[in-house]
């Protein structure tokens, strides 16, 4: 391959990953701007979406499924895997959040540490510490342009991300309960003092951001064909830096770091070495942190005296 043909090909790949992080970035960015906490266990509930996924799959793989039968099968599974992470993303927000509401700052990221370490070994115990193969779910067709080549389970992602990222921005600009998020993320008091249900959104904001982060566990499962209880961490800290990237609070600043956060650690894989490729987000989120800690699409809040 040349080397055009390399960076298109990187690209192709790091676009699907870049999806797959800014599936998972939108949660950390939807509970910030909401209730001012960065949840260090939603990667956790990532990891436990691939596992549910193949959970599902595995329960309902006796049924007379045709080729034909992919269309009900696929997205089934997804809805199912979605439900249960969104169960699970509001169990967190009530017994491990919601008394921590009025505590210091240090509190709730300690928690959300501990409930990260707690997700991890249940699933290893249920599951056990070996990789999981993550079966094909959907038979692989390769599409070649010259050198270089796409597969259909990278444009089925790239639709199914599309179209649920689609229906989160319609929750958020036409939905009462996304006027009440947009309310509560820009002054949670007077939200408050209008009447707006403060805890019932904050659940809210957990129960979508989680269905989010188990949709984007199931394709990274279908993706790379096995997962391990231990995916969600370093897949939890690549997206909170590409939502820190994109302006940590700012929804479309999330699905542009995801994607920056992906085509960038593809590259680095092409054309340096993939042991490295883990380096990347990190080396990038210290620049953001460094020169312009708002993020790319976020604003600098100046206080007023």
């Amino acid at each position: 391959m040349s080397a055009l043909d390399i960076f298109f090909q990187q690209i192709i790949n790091g676009l699907t990953l870049g999806i797959i992080y800014a599936m998972i970035a939108l949660g950390y960015t939807m509970v910030y701007g909401i209730a001012q906490l960065i949840n260090f266990a939603h990667g956790e509930i990532f990891m436990v979406g691939a596992y549910l996924g193949l959970t599902i799959y595995l329960a309902i793989q006796g049924f007379a499924f045709g080729p034909a039968g992919l269309v009900i099968l696929v997205p089934l599974i997804f809805i199912f895997t979605m439900l249960g992470c969104s169960a699970l993303g509001a169990l967190v927000e009530q017994t491990a959040y919601r008394p921590l509401h009025n505590a210091p700052r240090l509190a709730p990221l300690i928690t959300a540490i501990g409930v990260s370490f707690l997700l991890q070994n249940a699933v290893m115990l249920l599951y056990g510490p070996q990789d999981k193969y993550f079966p094909n779910l959907i038979p692989i067709h390769r599409f070649s342009f010259g050198a270089v080549t796409f597969t259909n389970l990278q444009m089925i992602i790239a639709a199914a991300a599309l179209i649920l990222m689609g229906l989160l921005n319609l929750v958020i600009m036409h939905t009462r309960t996304g006027k009440a998020m947009r309310a509560l993320a820009e002054d949670r008091q007077a939200a408050y003092l209008m009447g707006i249900p403060v805890n019932r959104v904050i659940t809210q904001t957990f129960v979508i951001g989680s269905a989010m982060a188990g949709a984007g566990g199931l394709m990274f499962g279908m993706y790379y064909n096995t997962i391990n209880f231990h995916d969600g961490y370093l897949a939890g800290l690549k997206a909170f830096t590409a939502a820190v990237l994109g302006g940590i609070g700012n929804i479309p600043g999330a699905l542009i770091g995801g994607i920056l956060i992906g085509v960038l650690e593809g590259l680095g894989a092409g054309y340096l070495s993939s042991e490295w490729k883990n380096v990347f987000a990190f080396f990038i989120l210290i620049l953001i942190l460094l020169f312009r800690p708002q993020g790319l699409l976020g604003t600098r809040v100046v206080k007023k005296l």
